[in-house]
């Protein structure tokens, strides 16, 4: 059987596991019939756990596709050590916007956190989904092999981590591209609408955080995260 790049050669598909054979459900299947795939066509696939290969369509229908693995390939680079985005629920769609972003900026994982401030207390199974699902999306259109873990939101106090945790602060006067260190993970934290109180801050930096300047602006509660994780994706690791 001869294979083909064509229009989809630059499709990825996300798989549970790459092996010999890969089943993709119905939803990919849907996918694939709109790029007019066709049997015999070049795709790329990943696990999203930082595997990636190439893979070609063997059989395809109307409700199920069959892949064979290919040659493996190199993904885009992650950073040295896992980068953590801790972030306040906030109201509407505004979280999707932020994990999409956080995705597309090279974070391992998000875990939502319940702050004093905050206008959500909670978010439902189905939106909790809905978030993972985006980050599978972004990740498939930044080209990453990693798929990040949307987390279920914990209280701020029960929050730990590993390595250092950058807190954003407005008036804080230490730079995150100044203080980052890369010899050990990495979160960055920050706040609702109205921002993380002082005790909140204080209980943070008394266990090792530190806090963190966004610049001399006011950014609302969803570009803060996107504005920290530039700044280090502009280092280039």
């Amino acid at each position: 059987m001869s294979t083909r790049t064509g229009p989809a050669g630059g499709h990825r598909v996300l798989v549970p596991a790459l092996s010999a054979t890969m089943t993709l459900g119905p939803r990919e299947v849907r996918h694939l019939h709109v790029l007019r795939v066709q049997v015999g066509d070049m795709l790329r696939v990943f696990d999203g756990q930082g595997h990636e290969a190439l893979a070609v369509v063997t059989v395809l229908d109307d409700t199920r596709a069959e892949l064979a693995l290919g040659s493996t390939l190199v993904g885009v680079a992650e950073t040295p050590h896992p980068l953590t985005l801790a972030a306040a629920l906030l109201k509407g769609d505004k979280l999707a916007e932020v994990v999409r972003a956080a995705t597309e900026l090279g974070v391992a994982r998000v875990q939502l956190l319940i702050t004093a401030r905050a206008d959500v207390r909670e978010i439902g199974a189905q939106k909790l989904q809905r978030l993972s699902r985006i980050a599978a999306e972004a990740a498939k259109q930044s080209r990453r092999a990693v798929v990040p873990l949307v987390m279920e939101p914990i209280p701020l106090h029960a929050l730990t981590w590993e390595g250092q945790l950058y807190v954003a602060q407005p008036g804080a006067a230490t730079r995150i591209v100044d203080a980052l260190d890369w010899t050990a993970p990495v979160t960055i934290l920050t706040g609702p609408e109205g921002g993380l109180t002082d005790e909140e801050v204080a209980g943070l930096t008394a266990r090792g955080a530190q806090a963190v300047t966004l610049g001399p602006r006011i950014l609302r509660a969803e570009t803060a995260p996107v504005a920290l994780l530039g700044a280090i994706a502009a280092l280039g690791r």
